[in-house]
């Protein structure tokens, strides 16, 4: 099971973003895999907990096979809902709770089986031996093919990966977020063989004003390479040495077509650094 080099997240598909129709969303399906993207992203909480429901329906009206895309969830944060009985938003990673929300979010999917389930955070509370009771019987019954983690911590997952395989790990890596290019967590992913996906891998560049020194390095280089800016940010991570897979938001089509143009540019080393140096202000050593 590969997924592809881009994958399109959904949150903003239904009720948190632009609340597509049945017939819309099953456009951006298939238009995202006539163009090379075949892999989906979701969580159970998009949209208080309806968005998968409607990417469900509008696969089912789609031409497409289910089994020529990939389809990732999440789970494990309870937010106050009027279909849960929530006083506040915490988290939840008992066994039998995290085996009845893959299989609930199968069913809202209309997917069969996931190809990546993923923890969506880290929970003070989360015992590792509950967590592979899940894992384990969800792989057994062909529910999900692998797993993963968000926002976790090298030591988290560490303690998780002494009682399952972890295979992905999705964390916050973006032009204007360094923080995990600037520890060790990037690398120690690569040591321990999970493949990392970015959420938000444009960062904030669309907020920043004309005058940031980051916003006219866009502007320069965007000239330079005639690319928009939403490229260069991902030209800046598609050369990072990590195989990092961007999960982008988009819900035109037309955007996420020219994004997926970009994995066939390369970024020159000296203007990378160009761009490394304006986000941190200051040069490398």
């Amino acid at each position: 099971m590969k997924l592809s080099p881009l994958i399109q997240g959904c949150m903003t598909y239904g009720r948190w973003g632009k609340q597509l129709t049945t017939q819309e969303i099953s456009q951006r399906i298939e238009a995202n895999f006539e163009n090379g993207i075949t892999s989906f992203d979701h969580a159970d909480i998009y949209g208080d907990y309806t968005t998968e429901a409607d990417f469900g329906n509008a696969l089912k009206a789609s031409k497409i096979n289910r089994k020529d895309i990939q389809i990732i969830s999440k789970c494990g944060i309870q937010l106050p809902s009027k279909k849960r009985q929530n006083l506040l938003k915490h988290y939840q990673y008992n066994a039998d709770y995290i085996v009845v929300q893959a299989k609930q979010s199968i069913t809202n999917l209309k997917c069969d089986y996931l190809d990546v389930f993923l923890l969506h955070r880290p929970s003070p509370l989360m015992q590792s031996d509950e967590i592979a009771k899940a894992v384990k019987q969800l792989q057994n019954e062909g529910l999900i093919k692998q797993f993963g983690v968000s926002n976790f911590s090298l030591a988290q997952i560490d303690y998780l990966s002494a009682s399952v395989k972890i295979a992905y790990h999705q964390i916050q890596i973006s032009l204007t977020h360094l923080d995990a290019l600037e520890s060790d967590h990037l690398y120690g992913l690569v040591q321990r063989q999970i493949q990392p996906m970015a959420w938000q891998p444009l960062g904030d560049i669309f907020k920043l004003s004309t005058d940031n020194r980051l916003k006219k390095v866009l502007a320069e280089l965007g000239i330079k390479y005639s690319v928009t800016e939403a490229q260069l940010a991902l030209l800046f991570l598609n050369k990072l040495p990590f195989d990092i897979l961007p999960i982008i938001g988009t819900t035109s089509i037309n955007r996420a077509k020219l994004l997926v143009e970009t994995q066939q540019l390369n970024l020159e080393r000296q203007d990378w650094f160009k761009l490394y140096e304006a986000s941190r202000g200051f040069k490398v050593a």
